[in-house]
Protein backbone atom coordinates (compact mmCIF):
# COMPACT_ATOMS: atom_id res chain seq x y z
CA UNK A 1 0.00 0.00 0.00
CA UNK A 2 1.45 3.35 -1.06
CA UNK A 3 2.32 6.12 1.39
CA UNK A 4 1.09 8.59 -1.23
CA UNK A 5 -2.35 9.83 -0.12
CA UNK A 6 -3.63 12.19 -2.83
CA UNK A 7 -7.13 12.15 -1.31
CA UNK A 8 -6.14 12.69 2.32
CA UNK A 9 -8.87 14.34 4.45
CA UNK A 10 -11.42 14.06 1.63
CA UNK A 11 -14.84 12.43 1.91
CA UNK A 12 -16.39 10.37 -0.85
CA UNK A 13 -19.56 8.56 -1.86
CA UNK A 14 -19.24 5.64 -4.27
CA UNK A 15 -22.53 4.26 -5.56
CA UNK A 16 -22.86 0.60 -6.42
CA UNK A 17 -19.75 -0.03 -4.34
CA UNK A 18 -20.32 -3.57 -3.09
CA UNK A 19 -19.03 -5.37 -6.19
CA UNK A 20 -17.12 -5.01 -9.43
CA UNK A 21 -15.82 -1.62 -10.45
CA UNK A 22 -17.50 0.22 -7.57
CA UNK A 23 -15.90 -2.08 -5.01
CA UNK A 24 -12.42 -1.52 -6.42
CA UNK A 25 -12.96 2.24 -6.68
CA UNK A 26 -14.18 2.53 -3.08
CA UNK A 27 -11.21 0.57 -1.76
CA UNK A 28 -8.75 2.57 -3.88
CA UNK A 29 -10.20 5.86 -2.62
CA UNK A 30 -9.75 4.63 0.95
CA UNK A 31 -6.18 3.61 0.23
CA UNK A 32 -5.61 7.08 -1.22
CA UNK A 33 -6.73 8.67 2.06
CA UNK A 34 -10.46 9.31 1.63
CA UNK A 35 -13.26 8.38 4.01
CA UNK A 36 -15.94 6.59 1.99
CA UNK A 37 -19.67 5.95 2.01
CA UNK A 38 -20.09 2.52 0.41
CA UNK A 39 -23.48 2.55 -1.30
CA UNK A 40 -25.29 -0.68 -2.14
CA UNK A 41 -28.80 -1.96 -2.89
CA UNK A 42 -28.41 -5.65 -2.02
CA UNK A 43 -25.81 -7.96 -0.47
CA UNK A 44 -25.07 -6.04 2.71
CA UNK A 45 -22.32 -8.49 3.66
CA UNK A 46 -20.36 -7.59 0.52
CA UNK A 47 -20.73 -3.88 1.29
CA UNK A 48 -19.49 -4.44 4.84
CA UNK A 49 -16.48 -6.34 3.48
CA UNK A 50 -15.59 -3.26 1.42
CA UNK A 51 -15.97 -1.13 4.54
CA UNK A 52 -13.54 -3.43 6.32
CA UNK A 53 -10.98 -3.07 3.52
CA UNK A 54 -11.17 0.72 3.79
CA UNK A 55 -10.77 0.52 7.57
CA UNK A 56 -7.65 -1.58 7.01
CA UNK A 57 -6.26 1.28 4.93
CA UNK A 58 -6.70 3.58 7.94
CA UNK A 59 -9.74 5.51 6.76
CA UNK A 60 -13.35 5.71 7.85
CA UNK A 61 -16.14 4.02 5.93
CA UNK A 62 -19.82 3.26 6.32
CA UNK A 63 -22.14 1.08 4.24
CA UNK A 64 -25.42 2.69 3.23
CA UNK A 65 -28.30 1.02 1.42
CA UNK A 66 -30.00 3.27 -1.13
CA UNK A 67 -31.61 2.88 -4.54
CA UNK A 68 -30.06 5.71 -6.55
CA UNK A 69 -33.16 6.00 -8.72
CA UNK A 70 -35.25 6.98 -5.67
CA UNK A 71 -34.85 10.66 -4.77
CA UNK A 72 -35.77 10.28 -1.11
CA UNK A 73 -33.22 7.50 -0.63
CA UNK A 74 -30.49 9.53 -2.35
CA UNK A 75 -31.23 12.54 -0.14
CA UNK A 76 -31.13 10.36 2.98
CA UNK A 77 -27.76 8.96 1.90
CA UNK A 78 -26.21 12.39 1.42
CA UNK A 79 -27.66 13.63 4.71
CA UNK A 80 -26.09 10.66 6.48
CA UNK A 81 -22.76 11.26 4.72
CA UNK A 82 -22.66 14.87 5.91
CA UNK A 83 -23.73 13.80 9.38
CA UNK A 84 -21.02 11.12 9.60
CA UNK A 85 -18.16 12.88 7.81
CA UNK A 86 -19.01 16.60 7.94
CA UNK A 87 -19.19 17.05 4.17
CA UNK A 88 -18.63 15.30 0.84
CA UNK A 89 -15.80 16.18 -1.55
CA UNK A 90 -16.08 13.40 -4.15
CA UNK A 91 -18.95 11.57 -5.82
CA UNK A 92 -18.26 8.50 -7.93
CA UNK A 93 -21.62 7.88 -9.64
CA UNK A 94 -21.00 4.26 -10.51
CA UNK A 95 -24.23 2.34 -9.85
CA UNK A 96 -25.51 0.71 -13.02
CA UNK A 97 -27.17 -2.39 -14.40
CA UNK A 98 -28.15 -4.15 -17.60
CA UNK A 99 -31.51 -5.62 -18.61
CA UNK A 100 -30.75 -6.92 -22.09
CA UNK A 101 -33.44 -7.58 -24.66
CA UNK A 102 -34.05 -7.52 -28.39
CA UNK A 103 -35.41 -4.09 -29.27
CA UNK A 104 -38.75 -5.22 -30.67
CA UNK A 105 -39.47 -7.30 -27.56
CA UNK A 106 -38.13 -4.93 -24.90
CA UNK A 107 -40.77 -4.30 -22.20
CA UNK A 108 -41.16 -0.74 -21.00
CA UNK A 109 -40.22 -1.95 -17.52
CA UNK A 110 -36.75 -2.99 -18.67
CA UNK A 111 -36.26 0.33 -20.45
CA UNK A 112 -37.37 2.35 -17.43
CA UNK A 113 -35.33 0.31 -14.94
CA UNK A 114 -32.06 0.80 -16.81
CA UNK A 115 -32.66 4.49 -17.52
CA UNK A 116 -33.81 5.02 -13.92
CA UNK A 117 -30.71 3.56 -12.29
CA UNK A 118 -28.03 4.35 -14.87
CA UNK A 119 -29.05 7.87 -15.90
CA UNK A 120 -31.61 9.31 -13.49
CA UNK A 121 -29.60 7.83 -10.62
CA UNK A 122 -26.52 9.77 -11.72
CA UNK A 123 -28.60 12.95 -12.06
CA UNK A 124 -30.02 12.61 -8.54
CA UNK A 125 -26.69 11.81 -6.91
CA UNK A 126 -24.83 14.53 -8.80
CA UNK A 127 -27.49 17.09 -7.90
CA UNK A 128 -27.26 16.21 -4.20
CA UNK A 129 -23.47 16.35 -4.33
CA UNK A 130 -23.51 19.69 -6.15
CA UNK A 131 -25.73 21.26 -3.52
CA UNK A 132 -23.29 20.22 -0.80
CA UNK A 133 -20.30 21.49 -2.80
CA UNK A 134 -21.99 24.86 -3.34
CA UNK A 135 -22.94 25.09 0.33
CA UNK A 136 -19.37 24.51 1.49
CA UNK A 137 -17.29 26.04 -1.28
CA UNK A 138 -13.57 25.56 -1.76
CA UNK A 139 -11.47 24.57 1.24
CA UNK A 140 -7.92 25.07 -0.08
CA UNK A 141 -6.30 22.92 2.61
CA UNK A 142 -8.36 19.95 1.33
CA UNK A 143 -8.63 20.45 -2.44
CA UNK A 144 -8.29 23.04 -5.19
CA UNK A 145 -11.88 22.28 -6.17
CA UNK A 146 -15.12 22.69 -4.28
CA UNK A 147 -16.01 19.15 -5.33
CA UNK A 148 -15.39 16.42 -7.86
CA UNK A 149 -18.03 14.34 -9.66
CA UNK A 150 -17.01 11.33 -11.72
CA UNK A 151 -19.72 9.77 -13.88
CA UNK A 152 -19.10 6.11 -14.66
CA UNK A 153 -20.06 5.61 -18.28
CA UNK A 154 -19.02 3.00 -20.86
CA UNK A 155 -17.49 2.65 -24.29
CA UNK A 156 -21.14 2.29 -25.29
CA UNK A 157 -21.59 6.03 -24.99
CA UNK A 158 -19.80 5.92 -28.37
CA UNK A 159 -20.29 2.37 -29.70
CA UNK A 160 -23.85 1.25 -30.57
CA UNK A 161 -24.83 -2.06 -29.01
CA UNK A 162 -27.54 -4.16 -30.62
CA UNK A 163 -29.66 -5.99 -28.08
CA UNK A 164 -28.77 -3.44 -25.41
CA UNK A 165 -30.61 -0.30 -26.57
CA UNK A 166 -31.60 0.69 -23.03
CA UNK A 167 -28.04 0.37 -21.69
CA UNK A 168 -26.38 2.17 -24.61
CA UNK A 169 -28.97 4.95 -24.45
CA UNK A 170 -28.32 5.43 -20.74
CA UNK A 171 -24.59 5.73 -21.37
CA UNK A 172 -25.05 8.17 -24.24
CA UNK A 173 -27.18 10.22 -21.88
CA UNK A 174 -24.49 10.12 -19.20
CA UNK A 175 -22.01 11.61 -21.67
CA UNK A 176 -24.07 14.74 -22.28
CA UNK A 177 -25.27 14.96 -18.69
CA UNK A 178 -21.64 14.95 -17.58
CA UNK A 179 -20.57 17.52 -20.17
CA UNK A 180 -23.51 19.81 -19.46
CA UNK A 181 -22.88 19.67 -15.71
CA UNK A 182 -19.18 20.31 -16.28
CA UNK A 183 -19.88 23.38 -18.39
CA UNK A 184 -22.35 24.80 -15.89
CA UNK A 185 -20.49 23.98 -12.69
CA UNK A 186 -16.87 24.70 -13.62
CA UNK A 187 -17.19 28.41 -12.73
CA UNK A 188 -18.22 27.23 -9.25
CA UNK A 189 -14.94 25.26 -9.03
CA UNK A 190 -16.76 21.93 -9.30
CA UNK A 191 -15.01 19.49 -11.63
CA UNK A 192 -17.15 16.97 -13.46
CA UNK A 193 -15.61 14.22 -15.59
CA UNK A 194 -16.42 10.74 -16.82
CA UNK A 195 -14.73 7.36 -17.03
CA UNK A 196 -15.73 5.03 -19.85
CA UNK A 197 -14.62 1.47 -19.12
CA UNK A 198 -14.29 -1.06 -21.88
CA UNK A 199 -14.50 -4.79 -21.22
CA UNK A 200 -13.78 -5.23 -17.51
CA UNK A 201 -13.75 -8.53 -15.63
CA UNK A 202 -16.77 -8.00 -13.38
CA UNK A 203 -19.90 -9.97 -12.42
CA UNK A 204 -22.09 -7.88 -14.76
CA UNK A 205 -20.43 -9.35 -17.88
CA UNK A 206 -19.28 -12.80 -16.77
CA UNK A 207 -20.64 -14.50 -19.89
CA UNK A 208 -18.33 -12.40 -22.06
CA UNK A 209 -15.10 -13.78 -20.57
CA UNK A 210 -15.68 -16.88 -18.43
CA UNK A 211 -14.93 -19.47 -21.13
CA UNK A 212 -11.85 -19.65 -23.38
CA UNK A 213 -14.05 -19.28 -26.46
CA UNK A 214 -15.86 -16.23 -25.11
CA UNK A 215 -12.59 -14.61 -24.02
CA UNK A 216 -10.95 -15.23 -27.39
CA UNK A 217 -13.90 -13.61 -29.15
CA UNK A 218 -13.87 -10.65 -26.77
CA UNK A 219 -10.14 -10.08 -27.24
CA UNK A 220 -10.67 -9.52 -30.98
CA UNK A 221 -12.31 -6.24 -29.90
CA UNK A 222 -9.41 -5.12 -27.69
CA UNK A 223 -6.20 -4.04 -29.47
CA UNK A 224 -4.19 -4.14 -26.24
CA UNK A 225 -4.83 -7.85 -25.95
CA UNK A 226 -6.17 -8.25 -22.44
CA UNK A 227 -9.44 -7.82 -20.61
CA UNK A 228 -9.50 -4.95 -18.14
CA UNK A 229 -9.53 -5.32 -14.38
CA UNK A 230 -11.58 -3.27 -11.90
CA UNK A 231 -8.29 -1.93 -10.54
CA UNK A 232 -7.58 -0.32 -13.93
CA UNK A 233 -10.70 1.80 -13.44
CA UNK A 234 -9.99 2.43 -9.76
CA UNK A 235 -6.59 3.99 -10.50
CA UNK A 236 -8.17 6.30 -13.07
CA UNK A 237 -10.87 7.31 -10.57
CA UNK A 238 -8.33 8.20 -7.87
CA UNK A 239 -6.42 10.38 -10.31
CA UNK A 240 -9.53 12.16 -11.60
CA UNK A 241 -10.70 12.78 -8.02
CA UNK A 242 -7.35 14.24 -6.98
CA UNK A 243 -5.80 17.66 -7.45
CA UNK A 244 -3.30 16.01 -9.79
CA UNK A 245 -6.01 16.33 -12.46
CA UNK A 246 -7.21 19.79 -11.41
CA UNK A 247 -7.29 21.18 -14.98
CA UNK A 248 -9.27 18.22 -16.35
CA UNK A 249 -12.89 19.33 -16.77
CA UNK A 250 -15.70 17.81 -18.82
CA UNK A 251 -13.57 14.98 -20.19
CA UNK A 252 -14.38 11.31 -20.60
CA UNK A 253 -11.35 9.14 -19.88
CA UNK A 254 -11.66 5.93 -21.88
CA UNK A 255 -10.07 3.01 -20.07
CA UNK A 256 -10.68 0.33 -22.66
CA UNK A 257 -7.47 -1.17 -24.05
CA UNK A 258 -8.25 0.58 -27.33
CA UNK A 259 -11.75 -0.83 -27.88
CA UNK A 260 -13.00 2.55 -29.13
CA UNK A 261 -10.40 2.38 -31.92
CA UNK A 262 -12.80 0.00 -33.74
CA UNK A 263 -10.16 -2.71 -34.28
CA UNK A 264 -12.26 -4.45 -36.93
CA UNK A 265 -10.93 -1.81 -39.30
CA UNK A 266 -7.26 -2.55 -38.54
CA UNK A 267 -7.20 -4.84 -41.58
CA UNK A 268 -9.25 -2.47 -43.75
CA UNK A 269 -12.53 -3.76 -42.34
Amino acid sequence: MSDHKPLARQKAIVTGANSGIGESVAIALGQAGADVVVNYVENEDAANAVVDRIHQAGCKAVAHRADVSAQDQVEDMFERAVREFGTIDILIANAGLQRDCAFAEMPLGKWNKVLGVNLTGQFLCAQAATREFLRRGVVPSVSCAAGKIICMSSVHQEIPWAGHANYATSKGGIKLLMESMAQELAPKRIRVNGIAPGAIRTPINTSAWNTPEALKSLLTLIPYGRIGLPEDIARAAVWLASDESDYVVGTTLFVDGGMTLFPGFSTNG
